[in-house]
């Protein structure tokens, strides 16, 4: 029976490396998914901010099970040269903090251009990503989300396929929800490239709901996967509820969300007591 660990994006609890720490001991969550520090995206962060922030990971004890890092997310015909400066510094901090999985993305498409108008510069930029992270010794895992190339069950499948399983994949049943594909269906494609699940749950309305009161069948797809002969692996809880001083810019659908939060840390802890109730 495999066994579950769970993470999370604990900057969504607030954007103060301590604050997060403090949080993850309080709920007893000994990872993270490091993404937002103390204000600034861990791509951008200085060789001194990473080493204190390592500091501060060592003195609550506190894992880092992924970066979430932005790769990926520029057009495909944008400057890739730079992203993968970008990339040779993510990979850098990665090692610094002990991460081997890199969260990536697999580029959004140029104006009036189709996926198969760019198959080729987009697997052109995944090689030259790729090859780059295994010469840092981290493993990259691709997240399905809206308008990238990989955004289909059947287009992350076909980049599995395409790198013959040197790329993994991040399965984000909320993210497939909204964009209108089924998890459960999404789940059996990719089974056998799943590196780690991001937990968030969504109606296809148009809303992000904590766990388990969405369309996403986190509960369902969790218990197949335990039940399974794959290894232990990470859930990262990334809740992206919304609160009521603003709307929710990941979702880009009218709909009146039932569920809005005084603030981000009623928010983060909802999310983390409804995904324990699914546990």
């Amino acid at each position: 029976m495999a066994k579950l660990t769970v993470s999370a994006f604990s900057d969504e609890y607030s954007q103060d490396l301590i604050e997060q720490c403090k949080a993850l001991n309080g709920f007893g969550i000994d990872y993270m998914e490091m993404r937002g520090v103390d204000g600034k995206n861990v791509s951008v962060l200085t060789k001194e901010e990473v080493l204190e922030a390592k500091k501060k990971l060592n003195d609550y004890g506190v894992k880092v099970s992924a970066l979430g890092s932005p790769l990926g997310k520029i057009k495909v015909d944008g400057d890739m040269d730079g992203h993968l400066e970008t990339a040779k510094h993510i990979f850098d901090t990665a090692n610094e903090l002990g991460a081997k999985n890199i969260r990536v993305f697999s580029f959004y498409l140029p104006d009036g251009k189709t996926r198969e108008d760019c198959k080729t510069q987009v697997y052109d930029g995944l090689e030259k990503m790729l090859t780059l992270a295994e010469a840092y010794g981290v493993t990259l895992c691709h997240e399905n989300e809206a308008l990238i190339y990989g955004e289909s069950p059947e287009k992350c499948l076909e980049i599995m396929k395409y790198f013959g399983g040197r790329f993994k994949a991040v399965l984000d049943m909320g993210n497939y929800v909204l964009d209108g594909y089924d998890p459960e269906k999404a789940y059996a494609m990719l089974l056998d490239y799943i590196e780690y699940f991001h937990i968030k749950d969504s109606l296809q309305a148009g809303a992000i709901v904590p766990p388990g009161k969405g369309e996403a069948k986190i509960k369902e797809i969790l218990d197949r996967y335990k039940a399974s002969d794959k290894k232990d692996t990470f859930i990262t809880l990334e809740p992206h509820l919304q609160t009521f001083s603003g709307l929710n810019a990941l979702v880009g659908k009218k709909f009146e969300n039932p569920y809005k939060y005084e603030n981000q840390q009623i928010a983060f802890t909802d999310a983390v007591t409804k995904l324990r109730g699914l546990l």
